[in-house]
């Protein structure tokens, strides 16, 4: 019977062993460096192939029905319009909090998301109130089931971006508004975009086809 020994073997003096001091590498980045980011752009594929799925839904009940909407009156789309002037409106001071967070001008990112948290709670309140002028219930008609559907997708966005900014914002003002919070505040504004960016085909479908 044969016995296997590991040889340990001598480290030899005359090779060079290659080392590099990352300590002073950064912990957090902005933009492609950090992994958040992909992250928020792997929500973007996913959250944007739902809105999809419900938008082609919507096309496809209006190809099945000569009469639409299957409602008395098409929505009422002041509230709508008034929110999606909100929306498009908060594309600047968010680009605004984006800047600053890369320069990590707490005082400045401070103010930026105290605006950011007012808008988001306002565009929240008025999503709901619009779904008190839709002139369907959810459970009258295809119509209404979808048409409810695509608000309240959209809705959840609007909740989910107000929570995470109220968040954020309490962090800044604390102790551990530290570089990685900056980050956090970039990607942020990042999915903020997609908020706002997904919302305008929604608009149009809900509001204006129906009056086409």
């Amino acid at each position: 019977m044969t016995t296997l020994r590991a040889e340990t073997r001598p480290a030899r003096a005359d090779v060079p062993r290659v080392t590099r001091d990352v300590s002073a590498l950064p912990t957090y980045g902005f933009g492609p460096t950090s992994p958040m980011w992909w992250g928020t752009l792997g929500f973007f594929v996913v959250e944007g192939t739902a809105f999809a799925l419900a938008l082609g839904t919507y096309f496809y009940l209006v190809q099945q029905n000569q009469q639409w909407p299957l409602a008395p009156a098409p929505p009422n789309h002041w509230a709508g319009t008034l929110n999606t002037l909100l929306l498009l409106a908060s594309l600047w001071p968010n680009r605004v909090a984006d800047r600053n967070a890369h320069a990590q001008d707490l005082w400045r990112v401070r103010r930026d998301l105290v605006i950011m948290s007012v808008v988001a709670l306002a565009a929240t309140a008025l999503r709901i109130y619009e779904f008190t002028g839709l002139g369907v219930s959810w459970d009258q008609n295809a119509y209404g089931s979808i048409t409810w559907v695509l608000l309240g997708l959209h809705l959840t966005h609007l909740v989910t971006d107000a929570g995470d900014t109220l968040v954020l914002t309490a962090l800044m003002f604390t102790r551990h508004a530290t570089g990685k919070r900056f980050s956090d505040v970039s990607d942020n504004a990042f999915y903020w975009y997609f908020v706002v960016l997904s919302w305008l085909p929604i608009y149009l479908t809900v509001y204006w086809l129906p009056r086409w």
